[in-house]
């Protein structure tokens, strides 16, 4: 018969019996090597008080040189146990060390823990330091022991209620139940490891699983799960094949179906794709089979942390000191602004960088499919598409937002990217006195975001002419951003575009500045010159009227295009 206790509000399941002792320090060898905290009075290893220590670094040396890192942290412990105590004999054969039998196995603890130690170390900074191509150290001992130990600890706890407590709590009482389980199974982990196998579980019941160790590199900007075996990350600009694996396809939809259900949707075979985001802001999009043919994919678009200026992008290259001038000052103007570029370009943090020229007292309206938006503006009103249901019904799609946006007496309307027929609903509302709206759009240059835009609007079903279309184009967008991400990994502005009006049928535009590709340098970085076209900008009687005129002139004459 199986009886339930209660530890702190985690309902287990017992046999009856009383619960295996933790076992003592003296029963733990790792508690009596401590190779790194002794240092003995004299270079004897047989100093009578500390002979186990200063044996263990007395062994080190030759363990370093016999046994390669790499390879100590693929096998098993007791595996790498038997190769030191190899090592120790001979030793002790030799006249090197006199050791009595329990010593000699205290002796190869204490060296195992602290090369393993070492190993995982130097391994991974090797990792770091050739080129990120992987996120882990590959520790099998880890991974093992979780095998084991995971499907006894489900069956001995309350899964409903473990997940409702905070997670310090949680990771509190079953290191308890963990501690337990490992003297039933005769596994013996040091202290630093039992730490990763308790943060690794609850990664698994609570958080994102294996993507957690990814979610918390802030050098990565993108994760592509493709399938349970195959994990890329985005570093720098560059994709990287990591070692992150998931159990099976099963272990990948349990991942995703947490991501979408914390924000009221749900990923099926009737609903095989999905839009999504996390609790930090994250994009997620998510597509199964049947559409997937090697497993469930996720795609995550990560959060950033640290929140991106254009004096930042300026640090960074990303655009000239004259050309963020001209943007903020663009911003102040209450230009509309069409922010085009590719796939993963940066379209959304410079957007938000741009919104930061927004007044404090206005009223924004933000549209979203996820939203992903960081305005740090008091007054913002953050709206978000809903899909259909089971039945096919209950969809609200940007159109739908953007047409009751016009009802909320917004000073600016921010759309996420335009996709379809709000294009209309969109033009029609910066025709209509909500100027300083911005919103983005997928395309590679300033001219083929205008042709997108019109496409868009024939979407509608509205049939217009096509002039009449591209003279509310010229009549409602301000400025065109182009962005791009350049194949040494730099998002860079490759054009500011205004839109000056029309000339017979055709949308008439100007480059104020451009980025003009030189070369490349010997660590495979692109460099250019970000070039001012010297003309007078066509809204520089607006930043007259809102006293910039002279900052704008001085910016566009001041910039000189200097080598970066």
């Amino acid at each position: 018969m199986f009886g339930r206790r209660q530890i702190g509000g985690v309902a287990l399941l017992t046999d009856g019996q009383p619960p295996a002792q933790a076992p003592s320090a003296e029963s733990v060898p790792e508690a009596t090597a401590s190779p790194q905290s002794a240092k003995p009075a004299t270079p004897n290893p047989f100093d009578e008080e500390i002979p186990v220590e200063a044996a263990v670094e007395r062994v080190l040396p030759p363990v370093r040189k016999a046994i390669d890192p790499g390879k100590a942290i693929k096998v098993s412990r007791g595996e790498l146990a038997k190769q030191v105590r190899g090592i120790v004999d001979e030793m002790c054969d030799g006249g090197v060390l006199e050791l009595e039998d329990e010593a000699r196995r205290l002796v190869v603890a204490g060296v195992v823990s602290q090369f393993l130690t070492e190993a995982k170390r130097q391994v991974k900074g090797t990792v770091e330091t050739d080129g990120g191509k992987s996120t882990s150290s590959g520790n099998s001992i880890i991974e093992e022991a979780k095998q084991r130990i995971q499907p006894i600890l489900m069956e001995r706890i309350d899964v409903a209620k473990a997940v409702t407590l905070p997670r310090t709590e949680l990771g509190s009482q079953i290191s308890d139940i963990v501690s337990e389980i490992l003297v039933e199974e005769k596994m013996q982990l040091n202290v630093n490891e039992q730490s990763d196998l308790i943060t690794t579980l609850l990664d698994d019941m609570l958080g994102l699983g294996p993507l957690e160790v990814l979610l918390a590199d802030d050098a990565v900007t993108d994760i592509m799960v493709n399938g349970p075996k195959q994990v890329y990350v985005e570093r720098g600009g560059k994709l990287q094949l990591t070692d992150v694996t998931f159990r099976n396809d099963a272990h990948v939809m349990n991942i995703a179906t947490r991501i979408v259900t914390r924000i009221g949707r749900r990923v099926d075979e009737t609903t095989p794709l999905v839009d999504a985001r996390l609790e930090d802001g994250s994009r997620v999009n998510i597509i199964i089979s049947p559409l997937t043919l090697d497993g469930p994919s996720i795609s995550i678009r990560k959060f950033a942390k640290q929140k991106i200026t254009l004096e930042k992008m300026e640090e960074t290259k990303n655009l000239s000191q004259e050309m963020a001038t001209v943007l903020k000052i663009a911003g102040r103007c209450r230009l509309n602004i069409l922010i085009s570029g590719g796939t993963g370009s940066g379209k959304t943090t410079l957007l938000n960088a741009m919104s930061r020229m927004i007044d404090p007292g206005e009223r924004i309206v933000t549209i979203e499919d996820a939203a992903e938006l960081q305005l740090q503006q008091p007054h913002v009103v953050r709206l978000e598409t809903r899909p259909p249901n089971l039945e096919g019904q209950g969809e609200i799609t940007q159109r739908e937002l953007v047409k009751n946006t016009l009802r909320m007496r917004p000073d600016r309307i921010i759309l996420g990217e335009i996709r379809a027929g709000e294009a209309l609903d969109m033009l029609q509302a910066m025709n209509t006195g909500h100027d300083g709206s911005m919103c983005t759009i997928h395309a590679n240059r300033p001219r083929e975001a205008l042709t997108r835009l019109e496409n868009m609007v024939a979407m509608t079903g509205v049939k217009l002419p096509g002039e009449a279309v591209r003279a509310q184009i010229a009549g409602a967008v301000n400025m065109i951003i182009q962005i791009a991400r350049m194949r040494d990994g730099v998002r860079r502005i490759t054009h500011i575009t205004e839109v000056v009006g029309m000339e017979g049928e055709v949308v008439t535009t100007q480059d104020l500045f451009t980025f003009q590709y030189k070369g490349e340098d010997e660590n495979g970085k692109l460099y250019g010159d970000f070039k001012s076209s010297g003309l007078r900008p066509h809204f520089s009687t607006r930043a007259e009227y809102f006293g910039l005129d002279r900052a704008l002139m001085d910016a566009m004459n001041s910039a000189s295009g200097a080598d970066l």
